[in-house]
C-alpha cells in the first residue's frame, strides 16, 4: 500500500515537472498595442533661417597720422571715453616748429626784398620819364619788383604748410566715442609715407551695435530687410538678444565653394554686453504667425500596419493610389507635388493623418501651411477635437522562461545556491 503512494506521487511530480517545462517552453509573449496621440492646438510657428555672424560697432573711425615723428605724449587709453576734439596724443614737435621759424625767416627776408624792388622800381619810373634811363632799364626793373611780390606769396604758402604740419603734431578725437584699441605708445616713431599709421580706433556709441552675419545662399532668398532677428552669443548663452535686418549687401563672400552673402542686422545694446568681435548664433524669421491650428509633424509620417488592424479597426481609404494591401491603406504624407497659397502668400501642401476615434482609426486628408520641422500648421482639415495619432509602441510581458525566471518544480544544481546577474562565481558550481 506504501509502495502504491510512493510510486503514484512520483508519477504526479514527474507529470507536474513535464508540464512546467512545456509552459515555460511553449508560452507566447502577449502583445499589447499603444498608440500615441496627440490634439491639434493653436500656438505660434515660425520658419527661420539661421546663420553666424560677428557684432561689430556700428560706427568704427580709425585715426592716424599725417606727419612722422616720435610720439611725445599720450593722453588716452583703452576703453576711455572720448569727446569730439578732445586730444589724444601729441607728436615731437621741434622738428616741425623749427620748419615754421624757418619760413618765417625766408618770408621776413621776402618781404624785406619786395620792399627793395618797390623803391628801385618808383625810382626807375622816375628816371624813365625824365628820359635819364631806357624803356629795358624800367622793365627790368618792373620785372625784379613782380619777382619779389610772388616770392613773398610763395613763402607764404610754405609757412602756411609748415604751421599746418605743425598743427598735425595734435592728434584729435574727430567724434565723441569709446577707445577700442590704441598701436602705439610714448616714445615709439610712425612714419607716415604712402599709408598713414593707425594710432587709435573708436567706437561712435557701443548702445548701437551691428551683426554681420554670413547667410548662405540657399537660404538668401527668404531673407528681407526689416525681418525680425534673435541672436545669442557665447558669452551670455541664457539670453537672447534681438535685432533687425538693415541691409543686404550684393557682393558675395567665397570660401571654399561656399557662397555668402552678407547681412547687416541692427541691435540694441544699452546695456552693454554686447562687444565688438563677438560670435553671433543668429537666427532670421522669414515667416511667422502668432495664432495657427498646429499639429506634431510626426503625425504626417505615422501610417498604420498589420498589428495595427489586429486590435483596431482600421476604415479603408477611398482613394488607396499604389497601396494593394488592406494593412497598408495610407498614401504619403505629401500626396501632391502641385502647391497653393494663402491670402499671406504661404505655401499650402496637401498631406495626410490618422485620427483616432474609439476603437477604429480614420484617415484624414489636410491642407498645411508653415512648418519648422517639429509643428505644423494646418490650414484645413481639423479641429482642436480631433485626437491625431503620431506613433505606436507594442508592449509585450516577458516570457516565463526568461532570464531569472524558473520553475520551482525544477531540480537544483547542487553547489548553486547563490545566482548573480553574471552567473555563479567561478568554482561555485558542482562538487568539491
Amino acid at each position: 500500500m506504501k509502495r502504491n503512494k510512493k510510486i503514484t506521487g512520483i508519477v504526479l511530480a514527474l507529470v507536474l515537472i513535464a508540464a512546467a517545462i512545456a509552459y515555460s517552453r511553449f508560452r507566447k509573449d502577449e502583445n499589447t498595442l499603444v498608440l500615441t496621440t496627440e490634439k491639434p492646438h493653436y500656438g505660434a510657428i515660425a520658419t527661420s533661417v539661421m546663420a553666424t555672424g560677428t557684432v561689430q560697432p556700428v560706427d568704427t573711425v580709425v585715426i592716424g597720422s599725417q606727419v612722422s615723428g616720435t610720439i611725445k605724449k599720450i593722453f588716452t587709453d583703452f576703453n576711455d571715453v572720448v569727446k569730439k576734439g578732445q586730444l589724444l596724443a601729441q607728436i615731437d614737435p621741434s622738428l616741425f616748429n623749427a620748419q615754421v621759424q624757418q619760413q618765417n625767416a625766408n618770408l621776413q627776408q621776402a618781404r624785406s626784398n619786395l620792399t627793395y624792388q618797390q623803391s628801385n622800381f618808383n625810382r626807375q619810373s622816375e628816371l624813365y620819364k625824365a628820359g635819364a634811363i631806357s624803356k629795358a632799364e624800367l622793365e627790368t626793373a618792373e620785372n625784379s619788383f613782380k619777382t619779389a611780390r610772388d616770392q613773398v606769396n610763395g613763402v607764404a604758402a610754405q609757412l602756411s604748410a609748415a604751421e599746418k604740419n605743425l598743427s598735425f603734431t595734435n592728434i584729435y578725437s574727430p567724434i565723441d566715442g569709446t577707445v577700442l584699441s590704441r598701436a602705439v605708445s610714448e616714445g615709439q616713431t610712425v612714419a607716415s609715407s604712402f599709408n598713414t599709421p593707425t594710432l587709435f580706433s573708436i567706437a561712435k556709441d557701443l548702445k548701437k551695435m551691428q551683426v554681420r552675419a554670413a547667410v548662405d545662399e540657399a537660404d538668401i532668398g527668404n531673407v528681407r530687410t526689416g525681418e525680425r532677428v534673435t541672436f545669442t552669443v557665447d558669452a551670455f548663452p541664457n539670453d537672447v538678444f534681438k535685432g533687425t535686418v538693415q541691409e543686404i549687401r550684393l557682393q558675395p563672400t567665397v570660401s571654399s565653394n561656399v557662397v555668402t552673402y552678407t547681412t547687416i542686422i541692427e541691435a540694441s545694446n544699452d546695456d552693454l554686453k554686447l562687444k565688438p568681435g563677438m560670435t553671433a548664433n543668429i537666427s532670421i524669421y522669414t515667416e511667422e504667425l502668432d495664432n495657427a491650428l498646429l499639429i506634431p509633424a510626426a503625425a504626417l509620417k505615422y501610417t498604420p500596419d498589420a498589428t495595427t488592424a489586429k486590435q483596431f479597426k482600421v476604415a479603408p481609404v477611398a482613394d488607396q493610389g499604389n497601396f494593394k494591401t488592406k494593412n497598408n491603406p495610407r498614401p504619403p504624407g505629401m500626396a501632391s507635388s502641385k502647391t497653393k497659397t494663402d491670402s499671406s502668400g504661404n505655401a499650402i501642401k496637401h498631406a495626410s493623418v490618422w485620427l483616432k476615434r474609439g476603437d477604429s482609426l480614420v484617415y484624414k486628408r489636410i491642407e498645411t501651411g508653415l512648418t519648422d520641422d517639429v509643428n505644423v500648421q494646418v490650414v484645413k482639415g481639423l479641429t482642436e477635437n480631433d485626437e491625431l495619432i503620431t506613433t505606436q509602441q507594442t508592449q509585450s510581458s516577458p516570457a516565463a522562461s526568461s532570464t531569472g525566471d524558473r520553475s520551482p518544480f525544477m531540480p537544483q544544481r547542487r553547489g548553486n545556491t547563490k545566482s548573480t546577474g553574471s552567473g555563479s562565481k567561478a568554482g561555485g558550481g558542482g562538487p568539491r
